[in-house]
């Protein structure tokens, strides 16, 4: 996981106090709210390269910054789930 030094973290804040605001209450919004962030990056690049459609790179950094906040959900919170019902209901 890419982590993002603390005072490097500002322009973000705004984003992440507001998300804490919202209680997301099934896959669908919470699918939503991880296209939107998507699709904002994705425009981001599509301005950055004068209007042209976003290409191969950002469609790529975007599948891979998913792909890691998969892995580190993973890592940190569902291995350490694992283990632990592995604890209480046996090995396979």
């Amino acid at each position: 996981m890419p982590y993002i030094k603390p005072e490097e973290r500002g322009y973000l804040r705004p984003l992440t106090s507001e998300y804490h605001k919202t209680d997301i209450q099934n896959p669908g919004e919470l699918n939503y709210l991880i296209s939107k962030l998507c699709k904002r990056y994705l425009d981001a690049k599509k301005h950055a390269s004068n209007g042209y459609e976003a290409n191969y790179q950002a469609f790529n950094d975007v599948i891979g910054a998913l792909e890691g906040a998969k892995l580190e959900l993973y890592r940190r919170r569902i291995a350490s789930y694992e283990d632990l019902k592995i604890k209480e209901n046996g090995d396979i």
